[in-house]
């Protein structure tokens, strides 16, 4: 397969950083906070307060981007409330409250006599989505975990039930419906619809032709991104699975396409830094501030842009 180019390189500005502690950003559920690795940068405190504004849900397995929001103003008070799955944020002085829902297939994970079940055609959890202005959708991180870390015994689609089945084509029948839901009880006049790309992983080393024999295998060691703007390996198959069905869906939802640019920053993770220390090495989730914040760039050019076409700029 041909080198994947986005035409993205990253660069460092150092004028921009302030480092964060985990006191600032402390209602964090697990926190992967690399302050002795990386800092952050803080930039336009109207990305929340202007364009930002609103109800927002994250519909996703993990709370990177809540997270990274909460960086962009570390020291304004805020507000957490838990009901049930939901974690509800609010910026106490903005004009915005961000729901998390932990919800790592989006399809619904049911638990029966047989075991726990991955139901591939059903989304009867859907009601909790309803009503705000803004979903950002993602997943495909989980649909790989075998053993311990798999979530579920069996797979259902229709009347057919068996143990596992193809994990490709499980995430594409399940995204698919996904994409239904969102054409069926989506009203584009009152909500935007966002889905975050694949977040790719650097367990392989081999990709970037390391020469440092410490970290040829993973992302172990690394502490600069991929030069240049193309990464020397292939994407995940799930981006193909991932545009194929949005390129099918009736209702408007934006792509935030965050894949290859972060495939360049194979120095992001935590690594032996993170939840487990030194017992593991992370090379999946991501260091706050670093990457994710850099997703949350994207989306508020994208809302910058609407804005202004909106009002006639």
């Amino acid at each position: 397969m041909p080198k994947q180019s986005n035409r993205v390189t990253w660069v460092v500005i150092s004028s921009w950083t302030a480092a964060i502690s985990s006191k600032e950003v402390g209602f964090l559920t697990i926190l992967i906070l690399c302050t002795k690795q990386q800092s952050a940068r803080l930039s336009r405190k109207d990305l929340i307060a202007k364009e930002m504004g609103g109800l927002i849900m994250i519909i996703s397995n993990t709370d990177g981007s809540l997270q990274a929001v909460h960086c962009r103003v570390p020291r304004t008070n805020y507000t957490v409330q838990r009901r049930g799955g939901l974690s509800i944020f609010t910026l106490q002085g903005y004009r915005v409250s961000v729901a998390f829902s932990r919800n790592a297939f989006l399809v619904d994970l049911v638990k029966e006599n047989i075991g726990t079940v991955l139901k591939l055609d059903s989304i009867n959890n859907g009601n909790e989505w309803k009503g705000y202005d803004m979903l950002i959708f993602n997943s495909w991180h989980w649909w790989l975990h075998t053993g311990r870390k798999q979530p579920w015994e069996y797979v259902q689609v229709g009347d057919k039930i068996q143990r596992d089945m193809d994990r490709l084509a499980a995430f594409k029948e399940g995204l698919t419906t996904w994409s239904k839901w969102v054409d069926s009880n989506i009203d584009t006049k009152i909500t935007q619809v966002f889905y975050q790309g694949v977040s790719p992983t650097h367990d392989g080393g081999e990709e970037w032709n390391s020469s440092n024999s410490n970290s040829t295998t993973s992302c172990r060691g690394q502490t600069q991104p991929v030069s240049g703007s193309t990464y020397p390996g292939t994407l995940p198959p799930a981006v193909a699975v991932v545009k194929d069905v949005l390129s099918k869906i009736s209702t408007p939802v934006t792509l935030l396409d965050v894949t290859t640019l972060s495939q360049l920053r194979k120095d992001g993770h935590p690594s032996i830094y993170g939840f487990d220390g030194r017992r593991g090495n992370d090379c999946s989730h991501w260091c706050l501030a670093g990457v994710p914040d850099t997703w949350n760039e994207l989306l508020y050019a994208i809302l910058v842009s609407r804005s202004r076409r909106n009002s006639g700029h």
